[in-house]
């Protein structure tokens, strides 16, 4: 059925959400997963008057948090005894949806598993919605996970 799915993470409740559905579906498909986790750079440009820079200070601390969550998630799917490979990517002049389906091209991935806050309205135009555009986009099928609290 699936040999590789993309899981985008962001250490998130609803990004765990994903982690763990793909970790489901991997057992069953006896397939390897490709954790990505995108450093969002783009944000930090798009609002340079936020009051925050993207200092070599906050950029290796951007990094460093991105890491770590790779470095959990693997663990967790390890410990499921499961394949897994990880990916650290950043998005510069790119979105994080733009990455991410890049990545599952460049992967070879077969599905993209991951959470979603499901905004709708106001909340989703304010905040945009990287999920949405990842199922407009994505070269593959797309699995999304809807936060309980949604």
């Amino acid at each position: 059925m699936y040999s590789k799915i993309l899981v985008p993470v962001d250490g998130s409740p609803t990004s765990e959400l994903g982690l763990a559905e793909a970790i489901r579906l991997a057992k069953l498909c006896n397939a390897r997963l490709h954790l990505l986790h995108v450093v969002d750079m783009l944000s930090f440009n798009a609002y340079p008057n936020a009051g925050v820079g993207l200092t070599p200070e906050v950029f290796d601390l951007l990094h460093q948090g991105g890491q770590q969550i790779l470095v959990k998630a693997r663990a967790r799917v390890e410990a499921a005894g499961l394949p897994v490979e990880t990916q650290l990517a950043e998005g510069f002049a790119q979105r994080v949806a733009d990455v991410v389906v890049d990545a599952a091209t460049k992967c070879g991935a077969q599905l993209i598993v991951l959470g979603t806050h499901g905004r709708r309205g106001v909340g989703r135009a304010l905040l945009g919605s990287d999920a949405e555009m990842i199922v407009r986009q994505a070269p593959v099928p797309v699995l999304l996970l809807r936060s309980p609290a949604a």
